[in-house]
């Protein structure tokens, strides 16, 4: 599957302040409206906001009715990929929450990532891969981060092992039999099945067809991240 990002998501990307996908292969969605992500249709469930941020335009999530679904899975036919997300998350949303799902058409076979509010207000990154009767849930209940700023996420996975990574630091890894995913669907700010909703914006997803060293990874700019 060809993956070149286009120069309008590159020319997006650069004023939002992030690296302009050194590597050409990215592909961008830019998660600043209702109508089109990623060149695709957008459907929308409940009713999400398009709404301007300091880092851009952004879709803000209400955490209980909000999500958008998209008929396309940009991890199709990879055999390794790094999938990031710039998130907001928000003070008060529930204790699980699916901001980006993957899923081939027909079975279980999917890629999530997810946030966790845990008691203190504070969060942590849960991210899960699946195929056949292989799964792996990575998650550190210890590795926390402040609600009400911005962070890059990224699951990132070699054709053998998965890691994640939150503004730029590995956090936990493991070996998964993962193999490539055929087409499919996308939802972001919910569970495809319209559960575990996430409370917040999202500003942009970005897929790349291997497996990114930390160096490569997108970070927020600092005059953005709450200490």
């Amino acid at each position: 599957m060809a993956v070149v990002a286009s120069v309008s998501m590159l020319v997006v990307a650069v004023a939002a302040g992030f690296p302009a996908a050194q590597q050409a292969k990215s592909i961008d969605w830019i998660v600043d409206n209702l109508a089109t992500i990623g060149g695709h249709k957008v459907s929308v469930v409940g009713s999400p906001r398009a709404v301007h941020t300091p880092v851009g335009g952004a879709v803000e999530f209400n955490g209980g009715t909000d999500g958008l679904l998209v008929d396309a899975n940009p991890i199709q036919g990879l055999p390794q990929f790094t999938v990031e997300a710039l998130i907001e998350p928000a003070a008060d949303g529930p204790a699980e929450q699916r901001f980006l799902h993957l899923s081939e058409t027909g079975c279980e076979n999917r890629l999530m990532m997810e946030t966790r509010l845990l008691p203190d207000r504070s969060w942590c990154l849960d991210t899960f891969l699946r195929y056949g009767d292989a799964s792996l849930t990575l998650i550190d209940r210890q590795r926390t981060h402040p609600v009400g700023g911005w962070h890059a996420v990224a699951l990132v996975f070699d054709g053998t092992t998965m890691a994640h990574y939150v503004d730029g630091v590995r956090e936990v890894a493991g070996d998964v039999a993962f193999k490539t995913l055929g087409a499919g669907r996308a939802s972001i700010g919910v569970r495809q099945n319209l559960v575990s909703w996430f409370k917040g914006r999202i500003r942009l997803v970005r897929f790349t067809p291997e497996a990114l060293p930390v160096a490569r990874l997108m970070t927020v700019p600092r005059t953005h991240v709450r200490k």
